[in-house]
């Protein structure tokens, strides 16, 4: 990718990540989402198992192991349909700047030789 077409996909890129660095700013890591979105929709989780075609164990574990943040995206996922709900995920640069922000810091430092 040449740097004209790196520019481009960065403003794209900052355009769809909008909405995101604003809830980054917003929060931090909000742990139990599984759960709390479980109950708030007053889904049990032995509905959500059979769902799942899973054990009511394997709902728990996987409960706690986002709490612990070693969940998979695809068991997210899996859990977030089984509840009419979907993952929304992005990776998005520190204390609100944009990708484009953080190239042109990432640029200076180079050229003043700190890595």
């Amino acid at each position: 990718m040449d740097n004209e077409e790196r520019v481009l996909v960065r403003a794209r890129m900052d355009r769809e990540q909008r909405y995101f660095r604003i809830a980054a700013k917003k929060a931090s890591y909000s742990p139990q989402w599984l759960k709390r979105v479980r109950q708030a929709l007053g889904v049990h989780a032995t509905e959500m198992a059979r769902t799942l075609d899973v054990r009511v164990s394997v709902i728990y574990r996987l409960e706690k192991s986002e709490d612990k943040k070693s969940v998979s995206l695809r068991a997210l996922e899996k859990a977030a349909e089984a509840m009419d709900c979907k993952v929304v995920y992005a990776i998005v640069p520190r204390a609100g700047k944009t990708l484009m922000e953080l190239a042109e810091r990432q640029r200076w430092r180079k050229k003043l030789g700190r890595n």
